[in-house]
This record gives C-alpha cells, sequence and structure tokens, in this order.
C-alpha cells in the first residue's frame, strides 16, 4: 500500500490538516493517510506543549469520519528524541510490504536541511509538500544541501488557508469560538477540557 505519514504536533489540530491530507490522498493516489502526532517536538523543547493523551484525542477526533484516515502513535510511544527519521525507520521496519509518503508544508521543506537525518528520511519517503502562503522553497539550492531531493518531492495542490495552531491556541486562551476552524468534536473536547485556558 501507499501510504501518506502526516507528522506534526497537533496542537490543535484544524481544518487546514485535514484539507492537505484529503488532497494528498487523491492527488498523490495514496491508500490511507496515517496521522502521526509527535511526542516531544525536537524543535519545541522549552516550550510548553499539551500533554499527549489530549494531542492524541484530539486527532482521532478530527479523523473519525474520514474512513481512508488512520491514527499512528508510533512516535507518541517510543521514548525520546522523536525525529521523524526515526519514526520512519520503525514504520518500514514493522511495516515492509508499504511505500511512504511523507507529508509536510513548503516552510517546512525550506528548513528540512536542518532537521536530524533529513537525507534518511527522504531516503525512506517520498515527500508530498503543501503550498504554504508565503513559502517559496529553493529547490535548486535545496538540491545542492540533500542531493536527489528533487526527484523525491511531489506537490500537493491545496487552498491557501493561513490557519495555524499558535493562533488557535491564542483564540481559545482568549475565549472566542474556533467554530469552522477545527472540526465541532475537536471544538467541544476543547472546551470541555478548558484546553489552552490560563
Amino acid at each position: 500500500m501507499n501510504i501518506g505519514i502526516f507528522g506534526g504536533t497537533f496542537d490543535p489540530p484544524h481544518i487546514g490538516h485535514l484539507i492537505v491530507a484529503d488532497q494528498a490522498l487523491t492527488q498523490l493516489q495514496l491508500d490511507e493517510i496515517w496521522f502521526m502526532p509527535v511526542g516531544q517536538p525536537p524543535h519545541k523543547l522549552g516550550n510548553h506543549v499539551t500533554p499527549v493523551h489530549h494531542r492524541v484525542t484530539m486527532v482521532s477526533l478530527s479523523i473519525a469520519d474520514h474512513p481512508a484516515f488512520r491514527l499512528s502513535l508510533v512516535d507518541v510511544e517510543r521514548p525520546a528524541p522523536h525525529y521523524s527519521s526515526t519514526a520512519l525507520e520503525l514504520l518500514e521496519a514493522r511495516y515492509p510490504e508499504h511505500q511512504w509518503c511523507f507529508i509536510m508544508g513548503a516552510d517546512s521543506l525550506t528548513d528540512l536541511p536542518r532537521w536530524h537525518n533529513p537525507g534518511r528520511l527522504i531516503a525512506l519517503a517520498t515527500l508530498g509538500i503543501a503550498s504554504r502562503p508565503g513559502a517559496r522553497p529553493d529547490l535548486e539550492a535545496l538540491e545542492r544541501e540533500l542531493p536527489g531531493l528533487r526527484e523525491r518531492v511531489h506537490w500537493i495542490d491545496t487552498p491557501l488557508i493561513d490557519i495555524a495552531s499558535s493562533d488557535l491556541r491564542r483564540i481559545a486562551q482568549a475565549g472566542g469560538s474556533l467554530r469552522y476552524l477545527v472540526p465541532y468534536p475537536v471544538e467541544t473536547y476543547i472546551r470541555t477540557h478548558r484546553l489552552y485556558r490560563a
């Protein structure tokens, strides 16, 4: 099977994540998308991150109604540090029959050479790259830093929806509405558990 891996903090998951995943599924001819919440994001060490059980539950609520979306706990069930390349190594070892496509935004592609072991990541998976407002990756420069990258990149044509989880946390902290920004069950969960409130 061709599996899309969509990793992220998902703090909280929002409609932008779901739109990207659904477009990747059809445009890249994937069989399933596995949402992979990150246990402890290495680039957010020192920052407050919502406890992982809440983030996992919110992802589960977000994807429950899509028949091709799955939840992967491979990253949250292993010790830190949590790097995408090592998560993919675990997936490859467990499911050698699958082919992998790692889904990310164009802004993350620009930063990819600074990730942990990016060469291993692109050896294990193709990259499904979603457009992001203001992100213009320089593929020539990236190819010089990561030879072979260009042939691993597949673009996902998605609406430029400029939603960031950090903005949603600020809205929730101020008691604002998240309606239509996150799936309704996630909005209810955030309100019930008073997530992001001071």
